[in-house]
Parts: C-alpha cells; sequence; structure tokens
C-alpha cells in the first residue's frame, strides 16, 4: 500500500487534470490551501493591490507564489510544513523575497507548531514580513 501511494498515479493534482501519486496530491492540495488563505489575507491588508495572481508550486507560471495585479506592489511565498525551518523553506523563502524590489513583501506558511495565525515578527529580516496560517 505504502509503494502504491508514493510511486503509482492513483491520486489527482487538486486544480490540474493529471495524475499523482497520494503523497504528492496532499502535498499539493496543502500548497493550493496555503497559497489561498494568503491570498484572502492580502485582500485585506491590500485592497488597493487590484486582486492578486496566484500560481504556487516548482513549476509555476510566475514569478511568485503570488503576485498583486498592480505590478510591483505586494509579491509573497508560501508554504506548508510540520516545522516552518524544515529543509531551510522558510529560510530560502525569506532570501528570495529579501531580493525582490515588490513594495510589499511576504513569507506566509502553516505549521501545526504554530498554533495562533498572525504576524510572526521573531522571524522577520530584511524588510521581509512573515505570516503564520489557521487551519
Amino acid at each position: 500500500m505504502l509503494k502504491r501511494m508514493k510511486f503509482e498515479a492513483v491520486g489527482f493534482h487538486p486544480v490540474e487534470d493529471r495524475a499523482l501519486n497520494v503523497v504528492e496530491q496532499i502535498n499539493q492540495t496543502w500548497t493550493y490551501f496555503v497559497a489561498a488563505t494568503a491570498a484572502k489575507q492580502l485582500l485585506e491588508l491590500h485592497p488597493d493591490a487590484g486582486g492578486f495572481h496566484l500560481a504556487p508550486g516548482a513549476h509555476a507560471s510566475l514569478e511568485l507564489d503570488i503576485m498583486s495585479a498592480v505590478p510591483g506592489l505586494v509579491g509573497a511565498e508560501t508554504f506548508a510544513a510540520v516545522d516552518p525551518r524544515n529543509n531551510g523553506k522558510l529560510h530560502l523563502d525569506l532570501a528570495k523575497m529579501a531580493g525582490r524590489s515588490e513594495t510589499h513583501r511576504y513569507v506566509f506558511f502553516l505549521s501545526p507548531l504554530y498554533a495562533t495565525a498572525g504576524r510572526q515578527a521573531k522571524l522577520e529580516r530584511d524588510g521581509v514580513q512573515v505570516w503564520s496560517l489557521d487551519f
């Protein structure tokens, strides 16, 4: 059973019409959940952004997971992880966003280690805001 879950295409991508293994289906579903939840938060923070374009994931069509319709105003990277430090994900996203020119730069994450959603100022650097999201 575990072999099939990891190596056979027995599930489906959450928004594209293509088969995935179950493990990747779970990962992609959470990737899209986090991006959509972050976009909701950004709509509240930046009603002047003209809306947002979402393209989460490694093979996305945008430079960032979330970009404002108003060019150069808002940009964000997003992810879900047991611990935001796993695989250096938070560090890498902060470094990526630090090099960006958007007026408002963010990293959003979902992790069971952060029970309360909100801004995580202690994790921020280089003017990039970090926010944890709620399940």
